[in-house]
């Protein structure tokens, strides 16, 4: 790379949105240069989805899938009219790579390899965008109201017509997400939300979840509690782990549980049955033990619940496990229909940034014009993907963020125009 040299556009992160950005721009006619900290690029991109790549949600409705990031998705939508769901899968599909739904709406590639999404990336940004790994900046210098120039550790210049900085956030920092974007947002004058880890698995009080560790759970209802009052609660499938619980809708609960933490104690509370009332389960436990008056009632359990959680079940109900169901009295059945209606823990903390799939928290969206992507401070600074203060659910929405505000910084940071060869 000649010190000399200027290109239309410097992109800082060759994760998912760094990588769409510098493919839309280059396609726009743009001179592209990618600058990547990490040995290779998209280090992130193959843990998501666990390693299966989520890429992305088919939920094609603007507005609902904006709906999914709270009060900040409003942001979202005229992004997601230029380049939406639709155009995502259009994009993979015209790239040859064939993809499948799942329940949730969820979309893999075919091949359920994140690999083959990264390489298809490759394959597209080679021989016409500078890729620059193993690169670490020094600094980011402005004149006036305008970036001037990136310097790197090596002492080299990259300077270019415009930056985009798509750096991710805080989550899996072993794969280069320091928070340096943040750092050198802030460096710019961009006002920064406090980042904190998202979707993250939640850490319980209770020492007896080791026992279950490995346990997944599906159809349960899961609450969370503050004060006696219930301030969430979301239906779907959990897993325990020997620290607490993981699982889909445990991770998405982990950003009000994190909030919630703030202001004092937080209780989980797991229905196991919530199909079932309080009624209709009393009527299937007595049927249970009426029908297997012989069998001891870890057995009678055994179809209710995983077999590993029967023992933590029956100690916590005082119950003996051999205990033959003809001699169970109505206050251990009682005991037995509580507490499958209502199974307890004590949250005391999220697992943190190493086992998080997002930051929540990022640049300030007010400072970010949503149809370009363009900082409202620095005239040639544009933001894509983790970097900005959205998060979603599980289920491929937070990629698709990462396509669509990649595609709109590098459609209008490339200074082209639009798309100038199909």
């Amino acid at each position: 790379m000649e010190e000399s040299e200027t290109y239309d556009l410097a992109i800082v992160g060759a994760g998912p949105a760094g990588m769409m950005a510098a493919y839309r721009a280059f396609r726009c006619g743009a001179k592209v240069i990618l600058l990547e900290k990490n040995h290779t690029p998209g280090a992130k991109l193959l843990m998501t989805g666990k390693e299966r790549c989520n890429l992305t949600n088919a939920e094609r409705d603007p507005r609902k899938f904006a709906d999914q990031f709270g009060n900040n998705g409003k942001f979202l939508l005229s992004g997601l009219h230029r380049f939406g769901i639709e155009d995502t899968l259009n994009f993979f599909h015209d790239n040859k790579l064939a993809t499948v739904t799942e329940r949730g709406n969820r979309v893999f590639p075919k091949s359920n390899r994140a690999l083959d999404v990264l390489n298809l990336f490759t394959r597209l940004l080679k021989n016409n965008v500078t890729l620059l790994s193993d690169c670490k900046i020094k600094n980011i210098l402005q004149k006036e109201n305008r970036i001037d120039r990136i310097t790197l550790q090596d002492n080299k210049t990259v300077k270019a017509v415009n930056y985009l900085i798509a750096t991710g956030g805080l989550s899996y920092p072993q794969t280069g997400s320091t928070g340096d974007g943040y750092t050198w947002a802030k460096h710019l004058g961009h006002s920064i939300t406090n980042p904190q880890p998202a979707l993250t698995p939640l850490l319980v009080r209770e020492k007896w979840v080791k026992d279950m560790e490995g346990v997944s759970l599906k159809n349960v209802l899961i609450s969370l509690y503050q004060n006696n009052r219930k301030k969430e609660e979301r239906f779907g499938e959990a897993l325990f782990t020997d620290y607490g619980l993981s699982g889909p809708i445990i991770l998405d609960m982990s950003k009000s549980a994190g909030k919630l933490l703030l202001n004092g104690e937080v209780k989980l509370i797991i229905d196991f049955k919530p199909a079932m009332d309080h009624n209709k389960l009393e009527m299937r436990i007595l049927r249970d033990l009426e029908t297997s008056k012989n069998k001891s009632i870890k057995n009678i359990l055994y179809g209710l619940l995983p077999k590993k959680i029967v023992p933590v079940f029956l100690e916590l109900a005082d119950i003996d496990q051999n205990k033959k169901s003809h001699s169970i009295t109505k206050d251990e059945r009682k005991k037995i229909r509580i507490l499958l209606k209502e199974f307890p823990f004590t949250v005391t903390g999220l697992l943190g940034f190493g086992k998080a799939i997002i930051t929540t928290g990022g640049v300030n969206l007010k400072e970010i014009n949503p149809k370009t992507m363009n900082s409202k401070l620095i005239k040639n600074l544009y933001f894509a993907g983790e970097i900005l203060d959205l998060d979603g659910p599980t289920g491929g929405f937070n990629l698709q963020v990462c396509w669509t505000t990649g595609y709109i910084a590098g459609e209008s940071a490339s200074g082209k125009g639009y798309e100038i060869t199909q």
